[in-house]
């Protein structure tokens, strides 16, 4: 798990651009944005500027002053999943938006110019998961990792994992590692030698109301108090706190029903 950009400056504080097909920003649409905003800004720690408003009401979620996320309202007459949707950099999200329908997937918004912010589509894979495409302008998405309270790890629930990372690994150039298993369908998608992001292979124990889904990980100083803080601010525990071989994980949902992971690494 780890978050393949660019080269930064030589303090570390310059924002580094991230590299073609890295994951690069998560963004949430609800119905209720200043509920929102509390829930997430209680639990993270995060503030709120005003972003880009091509797609409504937007804010942009800043931790210690460097941004991580992106909340935005829905119309009141758009009946979506309310769900946390991961972007993908591009160098051309035109050219990527044509990909995408050319492997069998969708273009459900954009490509359009999100102000001087850079430019966006939204799309879907063959399965109906959806994601989000960046190229970047002004705006390179998330400037800060590997503290929490940010993006720590993207990963896609999905029926079988052979067909569906074809689809990224051709539209993004990833580099595949399965997990060689009898009973764990999943596959690592590389950047550069370095995984960025997961597709994990369920079968019917998929959510039936939700179907395909990206799931995003945030990062936690301790999951157990995180999860007793989700539950405090009006969120459910989906799966309860659990040891993996890259920390302490729960599976959580927002008061809304967004679902996200929290990850505590392990020390």
């Amino acid at each position: 798990m780890t978050d393949a950009r660019g080269s930064a400056g030589p303090n570390g504080d310059t924002p580094a651009r991230h590299a073609p097909g890295a994951p690069c920003w998560v963004s949430l649409m609800v119905h209720g944005l200043d509920a929102t905003e509390d829930f997430y800004g209680a639990l993270f720690g995060w503030e709120f500027q005003p972003g880009p408003q091509q797609l409504g009401p937007y804010v942009r979620a800043l931790l210690d002053g460097r941004e991580v996320a992106g909340l935005g309202r829905l119309p009141p007459d758009r009946h979506l999943p309310i769900a946390w949707t991961p972007y993908f950099a591009s160098e051309n999200v035109d050219l990527t938006a044509e990909t995408v329908r050319s492997r069998g997937g969708t273009i459900g918004v954009g490509p359009l110019d999100a102000a001087d912010a850079g430019r966006l589509a939204i799309g879907s894979d063959p399965s109906g998961a959806v994601f989000g495409i960046w190229q970047a302008a002004a705006h390179l998405g998330t400037t800060v990792s590997g503290v929490p309270g940010t993006p720590a790890w993207n990963e896609l629930l999905t029926f079988e994992s052979a067909s569906v990372a074809k689809f990224y690994r051709t539209v993004f150039g990833y580099e595949e590692e399965p997990v060689v298993s009898a009973d764990f369908d999943y596959v690592a998608l590389h950047l550069g030698g370095e995984p960025v992001a997961g597709v994990h292979g369920v079968g019917h124990a998929l959510p039936r109301d939700r179907g395909p889904h990206w799931v995003t990980y945030f990062q936690v100083a301790d999951a157990d108090d995180a999860v007793d803080h989700v539950v405090h601010l009006g969120g459910q525990v989906l799966r309860a706190v659990h040891d993996t071989a890259h920390g302490r994980v729960a599976h959580v949902a927002d008061p809304e029903g967004a679902r996200f992971a929290l990850l505590q690494r392990r020390g």
